[in-house]
C-alpha cells in the first residue's frame, strides 16, 4: 500500500508539472550576449516565435562580472538608455516570472551591448478567461429598465410580445480547457497505475 501512495504522490506531481508554467531560456540554447554573428536569429525574433503566457518565466544567464539585465519601459529600450530602469538584475542567472499581459522590455545593462542588439522585447497574451475591459458584458435587463420615477410609454398592443434570443455561450476558455487536459492526464495516469498494480 505505500507503494501505491507513493507512485500515486509521484504521478500526480509529475501531472502538476506538466500543467504549469513555462520557463523560456532567453535565446533558446545561448546565453544573454552580444550576438556574435550578424546573421544569427535576434533576440526579438527568437520572442516572436514563442507564444508567452501569464505565469511563464524568462531565464537569462551572463557572467554576472560583465554584464546584467535591465527591464525598462519602452522609451528606454527605443534609446538604450540604461540610466533609467525598472529593476536591474546582475545576478548571472536571473529568473523573471511574467505576471500580466502586454509588453516587457529589456536591455543589456552596459550600453554599448544593448547598441550592438542585446535587447529583448517580450509580449504576453492576455488572459482569455476573464473579462476583458474592451469588451464589456452585456447590460443586465434591470439596468435598461428606466426608473420609476419617468413615465414609460404604453406597449403597442398585448398581442405583440417582443423577445430577444439568449446570447450564445461563451468560447471555452484556455483554462478551462487546460482543467479538463488536467483532469483527462490525471485520470489516465490514474487507471495506469491501477492496471499496473
Amino acid at each position: 500500500m505505500a507503494n501505491f501512495n507513493g507512485l500515486l504522490l509521484l504521478s500526480l506531481a509529475l501531472l502538476f508539472a506538466l500543467a504549469g508554467a513555462t520557463q523560456y531560456k532567453v535565446g533558446g540554447s545561448g546565453d544573454w550576449t552580444v550576438p556574435s554573428d550578424p546573421n544569427s536569429m535576434s533576440y526579438n525574433q527568437w520572442a516572436e516565435k514563442n507564444r508567452f503566457r501569464i505565469g511563464d518565466s524568462l531565464l537569462f544567464v551572463y557572467p554576472p562580472d560583465k554584464d546584467s539585465v535591465l527591464q525598462v519601459d519602452k522609451l528606454a529600450y527605443n534609446h538604450c538608455s540604461t540610466s533609467s530602469y525598472i529593476a536591474k538584475f546582475d545576478d548571472g542567472n536571473t529568473v523573471f516570472t511574467l505576471n500580466t499581459s502586454g509588453p516587457f522590455y529589456f536591455i543589456s545593462g552596459v550600453e554599448k551591448n544593448c547598441i550592438r542588439n542585446e535587447s529583448l522585447i517580450v509580449v504576453v497574451m492576455a488572459d482569455r478567461s476573464t473579462p476583458s475591459a474592451s469588451h464589456p458584458p452585456p447590460p443586465s435587463p434591470e439596468s435598461l429598465s428606466p426608473p420609476s420615477s419617468m413615465e414609460v410609454p404604453p406597449s403597442p398592443s398585448p398581442e405583440v410580445e417582443v423577445s430577444t434570443p439568449p446570447p450564445p455561450p461563451p468560447p471555452p476558455s484556455g483554462a478551462s480547457m487546460k482543467l479538463v487536459s488536467f483532469v483527462g492526464l490525471l485520470g489516465g495516469g490514474v487507471g495506469l497505475l491501477l492496471f499496473v498494480l
